[in-house]
């Protein structure tokens, strides 16, 4: 048997990757998958880790699939049209999403989170030439140098923004158009973020985020429109939300229905979303 990987060291912010590989984990083994993603499962059984102990609730399960398929979906679409693209997984985690996009031979794709993470991110996911691991704290200036920035590019981020202050994120959303000459930026989003959410968050029986405390570095916001007040180079064109998708119909029953009547109420809708901008 294949010894488990210690990860003791990592802090509560790296241990946050494991809360959406394990909801991948238990989505690859329902009945009805949403994202369907083996490897997920694969990965988490080589972690030392007690997974069980986070507490992820089926509508953490359901919402964090498909949010990654919808983002996958985004990816796939930008490369098919791009075949020497370069694709930047921001706060990459444990997430194996190349393999399940299947870009052509002609796209780089580029991991990027912190050191201890990628470390083990290399051990247990399967490497391709085409894949590159930037071992980075994405708060830092230069984080894009080794990137490649004549080529159009494709960023993703899947849960990163909620952890960041504002004025890392404007940052981030500056330093992308200073960097690359052409591409889209897709991201998960959820809304703005209340009184009301960070109490039930602190509340909220799952250990990771109580552990993190502060979960959520940047309050959001209403207007999907705002993030191009921080850089006018960026232009929204498209706001999704999860509840709309044809997808929800696979969600448990009682979930499937709340979810298709927030679809309804635009101040719930917009708490989970999918933004997706060019420049």
């Amino acid at each position: 048997m294949t010894q488990q990987i210690d990860v003791s060291h990592f802090t509560p912010v790296e241990q946050t990757a494991f809360v959406t590989l394990y909801a991948k984990a238990l989505d690859s083994k329902s009945s009805r998958p949403i994202l369907g993603d083996h490897q997920a499962d694969r990965t988490a059984t080589r972690i030392d880790y007690d997974f069980d102990d986070l507490g992820v609730v089926t509508s953490v399960v359901c919402q964090s699939s498909l949010r990654a398929k919808m983002l996958d979906d985004r990816a796939r679409r930008f490369v098919a049209a791009n075949h020497t693209a370069v694709v930047l997984d921001l706060g990459a985690g444990l997430d194996d999403a190349r393999s399940r996009v299947q870009p052509p031979d002609g796209v780089d794709w580029y991991n990027i989170d912190l050191p201890a993470v990628l470390a083990v991110r290399d051990t247990v996911l399967p490497d391709a030439p085409q894949n590159h691991s930037i071992p980075v704290d994405l708060t830092e200036s230069n984080w894009a140098a080794a990137i490649p920035k004549d080529r159009p590019a494709f960023l993703r981020a899947d849960g990163l923004f909620a952890f960041l202050d504002e004025q890392t994120i404007v940052k981030i959303f500056r330093g992308i158009t200073d960097h690359f000459e052409s591409g889209e930026l897709a991201f998960n989003d959820y809304g703005r973020i209340g009184w009301v959410s960070r109490a039930a968050v602190r509340l909220a029986p799952q250990k990771m985020f109580g552990a993190v405390g502060g979960l959520y570095g940047y309050p959001g916001f209403k207007d999907a429109h705002h993030p191009q007040n921080w850089n006018p180079k960026l232009r929204l064109v498209e706001e999704t939300s999860l509840a709309t998708q044809p997808e929800v119909d696979l969600f448990p029953t009682p979930l499937r229905v709340s979810t298709r009547l927030a679809a309804h109420v635009p101040a719930m809708a917009r708490k989970a979303r999918i933004l997706l901008y060019r420049f």
